[in-house]
């Protein structure tokens, strides 16, 4: 059950990719080729002698290709076990010949689909036999070899000069493990597709979860912990993990994360004024837009410089040197942006552990999708948070309506609150983030941690006051007492935005009514856990 000879092979491939080598090695080593349809045309033209399946069949191709390997003379020469006295005996009784190798890539359904192609291709493009004669001899790797990938003819055609043109039992196992991966991975696709694009079902009865591994990392979250980084099979998005990687060290599973996080936040901002995103352990703890990307990375970090040492930072349009040389000043983890023209990348080829991530685009904030989280036996699965509100929306509740700065100050800390570990508040003005508190059991807590973090700042940078005098607060969810928006009142905010939908908001508006705040309700809760 070692080494198994390779003598007949049956090539029948939608990517021609690297084809023509592959059938010229083969037949270097005597491996008698079959073939189908366009395969065998290819293989053809490159001077080879090939066997038509219908050959072997005793059958022709039928119904536009539908029909062509689904038979007995295929799937029993892929499915026979050789060494069983009554399957041998089977074969010779009816004229089936052994398949020792079968070179199978599958319909182009992720290539139709992506093209946005309509019903009647892409269910063309859903394929049948070449699934079944996979299956077929990667169940039957004790005797056949199968290959799915154009990215394995090298090893196939390694393993055979290697063995006197046999294969081991070893490659055969890996490469069956791969190719039912490979069918795995295609059905997900189709299911996908049939379920969310085909009868907009969000929740199918069978979810069927994909990736395709893109890198095993150094270690998880923890160093004892084992990670990788796997994409989407099937049409997807761009995003971090798509992002070229200019330089830098290896990216770890909390750069990833981290950067994820910072991505998502910048991207709020695409097409709007130049951003700066600086983000710890998930939670920005400075962002800011201004006139230039550098006034941003200034203001954004002046929010809370301690925790943006060794953070990431995004940024919503392409690098320049000047705001390059400037994030070069602090010790930064990651950098995430667009672009960054020669000077920037000048400036961070200094700084050689410094990763740059180009994305070349940023991530549609109001993109649809669904989000997974393993619990213990099982899986929670919602759709994205991507609701979104204008001014239009905000609903006036205090006698005090807020000022037209006000509402634009409420608007951008209601951005970037979505963003932050609930309990979440925001504090911010002039757009920028004066204080931010993330991920306490009380949003009284946060509120204050948020107003700490000002008043330090204001301290070490010399400021009269902190940047919460005068700013709106954001809160991710209701106040359900009053005393975490008195806590924002007492830091100096002046207005203030929040979802509303308390048993006590009577309460909680009284007392923003008597501080004289501004409060609107949005209507809508982001929490983020």
């Amino acid at each position: 059950m070692n080494a198994v000879t390779i003598r007949r092979a049956l090539l029948s491939v939608s990517d021609k990719t690297g084809l023509a080598e592959l059938g010229q090695a083969l037949a270097a080593c005597g491996v008698e080729l079959v073939s189908t349809g366009g395969t065998a045309k290819a293989l053809r033209d490159a001077g080879l002698t090939v066997r038509d399946v219908s050959d072997l069949t005793g059958f022709p191709e039928m119904m536009d290709g539908r029909v062509k390997t689904l038979h007995p003379m295929v799937h029993g020469g892929l499915l026979a076990v050789r060494d069983n006295p009554e399957h041998a005996d089977a074969m010779e009784a009816h004229g089936i010949g052994a398949i020792d190798l079968v070179v199978v890539n599958l319909y182009p359904f992720e290539a139709t689909v992506a093209k946005g192609a309509g019903r009647e291709e892409v269910i063309e493009n859903i394929d049948i036999g070449g699934p079944s004669m996979v299956r077929s001899a990667a169940k039957n790797h004790a005797f056949v070899t199968i290959v799915t990938d154009p990215a394995d003819y090298p090893a196939l055609i390694g393993e055979l000069a290697a063995n006197d043109g046999a294969t081991g039992f070893e490659f055969r196992r890996k490469m069956a493990s791969r190719a039912f991966s490979a069918t795995a991975a295609y059905d997900a696709m189709i299911s996908q597709w049939f379920a969310f694009a085909d009868q907009q079902e969000l929740f199918p009865e069978m979810l069927s979860v994909n990736g395709r591994r893109v890198t095993e990392l150094r270690y998880g979250e923890n160093p004892h912990q084992r990670a990788a980084l796997y994409t989407p099979v099937g049409p997807h998005g761009r995003g971090i993990a798509q992002a070229r990687q200019v330089q830098g060290k290896e990216l770890s599973y909390n750069n990833y994360a981290d950067a994820d996080a910072a991505l998502e936040l910048a991207a709020e901002f695409r097409g709007g004024d130049p951003a700066v995103v600086i983000v710890k352990h998930a939670n920005p703890c400075g962002v800011a837009q201004a006139a230039t990307l550098r006034e941003a990375w200034e203001s954004a970090l002046a929010c809370d410089d301690v925790s943006a040492f060794g953070g990431i930072v995004a940024v919503n349009r392409p690098l320049d040197e000047a705001t390059a040389q400037a994030i070069c000043a602090i010790f930064t983890e990651v950098v995430v942006a667009p672009d960054a023209d020669e000077g920037a990348l000048a400036a961070f080829a200094k700084k050689k552990n410094l990763r740059l991530l180009l994305t070349g685009d940023l991530p549609d904030p109001r993109r649809a999708g669904l989000s997974v989280k393993p619990i213990t036996g099982g899986l929670l699965v919602q759709g994205r948070d991507n609701g979104a509100i204008t001014q239009a929306d905000l609903r006036v509740v205090t006698k005090r309506a807020p000022t037209a700065q006000e509402l634009n100050d409420c608007m951008f800390a209601w951005t970037v609150a979505r963003h932050v570990k609930s309990n979440a508040i925001v504090y911010a003005r002039d757009g920028a983030t004066a204080g931010i508190g993330a991920g306490q059991m009380n949003r009284r807590d946060s509120s204050r941690i948020a107003a700490m973090k000002a008043a330090e700042a204001a301290e070490k940078f010399g400021w009269d006051t902190p940047r919460t005098k005068g700013s709106a607060v954001a809160s991710d969810a209701f106040f359900p007492f009053a005393d975490g928006l008195l806590a924002a009142a007492e830091a100096g905010a002046t207005a203030v935005i929040q979802p509303g939908g308390s048993i006590r908001d009577d309460e909680v508006i009284a007392a923003a009514d008597d501080a004289g705040l501004a409060m609107v309700f949005t209507g809508i809760r982001h929490f983020r856990h």
